[in-house]
């Protein structure tokens, strides 16, 4: 029973730091793109807003998910590495978004979430995936 507890104790704790680092994304996209987030992909309906944050929220989840996969048996390095690694991963996509920027037309943030669907949005979904995988790549 003791390792049931443990687990509930461990699976909580990893669970509540993914959250955190969800958000944090969620928090980093509204802020590579003009206007309001929420009011994009909920009032709006912006295809464009929304698979560029589902990208990144699918790429944060990848990032959390190895790193918790290929925890230490240690729980507390175990954590800090998972909120280490997803803080780098998070950072990554920022950057690969302002290179993306500077490489192309125009402002990417306007473009992501014009009304009408746009193709930079799956370049910048795809790259944000590739960060993702590289980074947890790099923990195993």
């Amino acid at each position: 029973m003791t390792d049931i507890v443990n687990g509930l104790g461990r699976a909580t704790a990893y669970g509540a730091l993914g959250v955190v680092l969800l958000i944090l994304g969620i928090v980093l996209v509204d802020l590579l793109t003009p206007g309001k987030l929420g009011r994009q992909i909920w009032e709006e309906r912006n295809r464009n807003a929304s698979v560029l944050l589902s990208s990144a929220l699918l790429g944060i989840g990848g990032i959390v998910f190895t790193s918790i996969w290929t925890t230490y048996d240690n729980f507390g390095k175990g954590l800090v590495s998972t909120a280490a690694f997803g803080l780098l991963g998070l950072v990554m996509m920022a950057v690969a978004f302002l290179v993306v920027d500077l490489v192309t037309p125009g402002r990417l943030g306007a473009t992501l979430v014009e009304p009408e669907p746009h193709p930079a949005v799956w370049v910048t979904a795809s790259c944000n995936l590739a960060v993702s995988a590289i980074v947890s790549a790099s923990i195993a």
